[in-house]
């Protein structure tokens, strides 16, 4: 269409018309007189909006997946993140609970040997300058560590501190190589020295080659001259292997140690030794053996062929009388089937004197007892 005035004209006309209309359908309200119009361009209008909808919503959604795109991958993103967030809690509060059942265990074994303990965790495993079976624990000379002092949990024994920093130190552990302490048997009281053999059970040699050692025996520390680096009865372990003493003057016995020392998180440093030796009391109690069931077997005894029960075999007479030396009397006669007790004589009524017959020389269990009536 041309730009001329009388398109000018025009437009503006239609301009006005629309707002005209418009103003009217306002103030009309329900009742707008342009109304029946608006529905009748609905109805010729609608079909072909639909048709049109159905052709470009298809590009519409693409266009929209697009653009939204982002915004699901920053909710997926989201989501992931709490999923990771949710899963360290859960996995801190496992540990966290592992490490309560440690500290508890710990605790309760300081307070059987009444030793007095600074609590610390492993932070590190092995020492830079070497191979040797050490740990590094969060606690220093800040915390009142020095060295020489015994480190246990609640398993037992762990170590001696070595080395000492303001706030760091390093244990060597007791299945190290170079690790020795005194320990005592369980009971026997025998003494001996344990060393450490890495991942494989200690070795003690007992100070008497006569000693009477079994598997299963359990040893605790003896203790060292003013308690270092060693105070009395923390427990070492338990005897596995006991070699032969051939007639030397000592003997070797093997100990599984009750530490596992390649899962060790919280450690106490023993601070303050205990007043008195401790003994045998830090040391587990030992299970209680299961019970051997018994089993009791009673014999039925055979039942009679007729089918009454009868004990009787060949409806013997249980009652014959032994003769005088203990033995049956061969000349006994059995009683009839069903009898219990056959009679034992006839006895005459009454003037009050009975008088008996000699028992039968022939042992005869029916011998008559016969009661003179007459004077």
């Amino acid at each position: 269409m041309r730009d001329t005035r009388e398109s000018r004209l025009l437009l503006v006309l239609l301009i006005a018309v629309a707002f005209a209309l418009i103003t009217v359908d306002i103030r009309g309200g329900a009742n707008s007189p342009v109304d029946g119009a608006r529905q009748a361009a609905a109805a010729v209008f609608g079909p072909v909006e639909n048709g049109v909808a159905a052709a470009v919503d298809p590009v519409g959604n693409a266009i929209g997946a697009v653009r939204d795109s982002g915004k699901r991958h920053d909710r997926i993103s989201a989501l992931q993140a709490e999923n990771e967030a949710l899963k360290q809690r859960l996995g801190s509060d496992a540990r966290n609970r592992s490490r309560l059942n440690q500290l508890d265990s710990m605790l309760k074994t300081a307070g059987e040997g009444q030793y007095g303990i600074k609590a610390a965790q492993v932070v590190a495993i092995g020492a830079a300058q070497g191979f040797s079976w050490t740990v590094t624990i969060d606690a220093g000379s800040n915390d009142g560590i020095k060295r020489d002092m015994t480190v246990l949990n609640g398993e037992g024994l762990v170590g001696r501190v070595t080395t000492v920093g303001p706030s760091t130190a390093t244990v060597l552990l007791a299945n190290d190589p170079d690790f020795t302490v005194g320990t005592r048997m369980e009971k026997s009281d025998e003494l001996g020295f344990a060393t450490g053999h890495g991942d494989r059970p200690l070795s003690v040699q007992l100070l008497n080659g006569k000693a009477k050692v079994n598997p299963g025996d359990r040893l605790v520390t003896f203790g060292s001259q003013a308690d270092k680096p060693f105070v009395p009865g923390v427990p070492v372990g338990e005897v596995v292997k006991v070699d032969p003493s051939g007639g030397d003057l000592t003997r070797t016995i093997y100990v599984r140690p009750y530490v596992g020392f390649t899962k060790l998180d919280i450690v106490g440093v023993v601070v303050q030794a205990p007043r008195t030796d401790p003994r045998d009391q830090v040391l587990p109690a030992k299970p209680k053996p299961t019970p051997t069931p018994t089993v009791t077997v009673t014999a039925t005894p055979p039942q009679n062929p007729n089918g009454q029960g009868n004990t009787d075999i060949a409806n013997q007479n249980a009652n014959a009388d032994p003769n005088a030396n203990g033995n049956p009397d061969p000349n006994a006669r059995p009683n009839q089937p069903g009898n219990a007790n056959p009679p034992a004589g006839n006895a005459n009524p009454p003037n009050g004197n009975a008088n008996a017959n000699p028992p039968n020389p022939n042992g005869d269990p029916n011998a008559n007892a016969n009661a003179d009536g007459e004077q």
